[in-house]
């Protein structure tokens, strides 16, 4: 008498299977159901995935939505525009450095080609000596670069 119960929980088991859904909302949030009426335009799931009944953990919010601290420190105008003032002036200079540097690496390199000629330029034993000088130009052009930019961000 006793396997008749336990027979009938083993027929019955495969029934108690649930079609599951995936859906994805618009802002790529991702949901799984098992409600007909809620997995409309959603992907079903195959039935052989195992699925865990684990929640989901708790949405973050975004630290843009916290407003500022009232207590958190805060710059007089004038305080922030000499601040400014004062990182404009370290920039410049810094430019006005890299582009010196600029013009004498460029100087060097031509110093260089100048003393080859023709086809000589093109042998690798010259290339060899005129890449570290070629470098250095390359590098003082990027550092010019990112300075300028950097001063065009400021206000």
């Amino acid at each position: 008498m006793r396997t008749l119960p336990v027979l009938l929980l083993l027929l019955v088991s495969p029934l108690a299977q649930a079609q599951v859904f995936k859906c994805v909302d618009a802002n790529g949030a991702v949901t799984y159901t098992n409600d007909r009426n809620q997995g409309r335009g959603c992907k079903q799931l195959s039935e052989d995935q195992t699925v865990s009944s684990v929640p989901a953990p708790p949405k973050r919010s975004s630290s843009a939505s916290q407003p500022t601290p009232s207590n958190f420190p805060r710059v007089a105008p004038d305080a922030q525009r000499a601040r400014d003032d004062t990182r404009r002036q370290v920039l410049e200079k810094e430019l006005a450095t890299e582009e010196a540097a600029l013009a004498e690496a460029e100087k060097a390199v031509a110093e260089q080609e100048g003393r080859y000629q023709g086809a000589e330029r093109r042998l690798p034993l010259v290339q060899n000596r005129l890449q570290p000088l070629r470098d250095t130009v390359e590098l003082h052009q990027r550092n010019v670069e990112a300075l300028r930019k950097e001063l065009g961000n400021l206000k």
